[in-house]
């Protein structure tokens, strides 16, 4: 068993200001590392910081006895990037612990987590509170397990064949023409304070 275990982290660097954090712990008690959330939303009721701070440990993925994980927590599923690199890293399962609720959120939830495993070709596992959302675990397939109960406790087992991630990479080939440089390239511009779109008019 490999325990993701979502906690509230606090560092001498930070003071007061939080991390939102997930620690790995291995099939043999050791402590593998942890993951801090990527993304901090500052939307209306879910303005987080003021209490979090953006997390610095990029984009992890734990070599484990059950395959390599990666932990994309919460609002970061949000951000398709976010996911991305989790699988340019090697994750084979991506996990999304997440406390969503809302009508903002309802639209999406059965949808981000199913396209980060088709585009990325790994498992994503799509976990949230009880009452809150219904949790699932979708595949570089496209195919997706039934939800788990919004209203009771459950608990959701299911089989994944890590080598699927190998055979959809190799007939999609998406990593081949995912042409990584061009979007280096015009992310370097993009991120300078006077980029101008490429837009045209007529």
């Amino acid at each position: 068993m490999v325990i993701i275990s979502p906690i509230l982290e606090r560092d001498e660097n930070h003071g007061d200001v939080l991390a939102n954090t997930a620690v790995v712990i291995s099939n043999t008690g050791k402590v593998l590392g942890k993951s801090r959330k990527n993304h901090i939303p500052r939307v209306g009721d879910f303005n987080e910081s003021t209490y979090y701070f953006e997390g610095d440990t990029g984009h992890r993925v734990f070599e484990t006895q059950f395959g390599r994980i990666a932990i994309n927590i919460c609002y970061g599923r949000h951000h398709p990037l976010n996911w991305y690199m989790y699988g340019v890293n090697g994750a084979e399962i991506v996990f999304n612990p997440s406390a969503t609720v809302g009508a903002l959120s309802e639209p999406l939830w059965s949808i981000e987590a199913r396209n980060a495993a088709i585009a990325s070709s790994y498992f994503t596992c799509a976990i949230n509170s009880r009452g809150l959302r219904s949790s699932y675990v979708a595949g570089p397939d496209g195919k997706r397990t039934p939800a788990l109960s919004r209203t009771n406790d459950g608990l959701l087992v299911t089989e994944m064949d890590l080598n699927l991630c190998r055979q959809v990479k190799d007939k999609w080939t998406f990593q081949m023409t995912a042409r990584l440089p061009m979007y280096a390239k015009s992310f370097t511009e993009a991120v300078k304070p006077a980029y101008k779109p490429d837009i045209v008019k007529e």
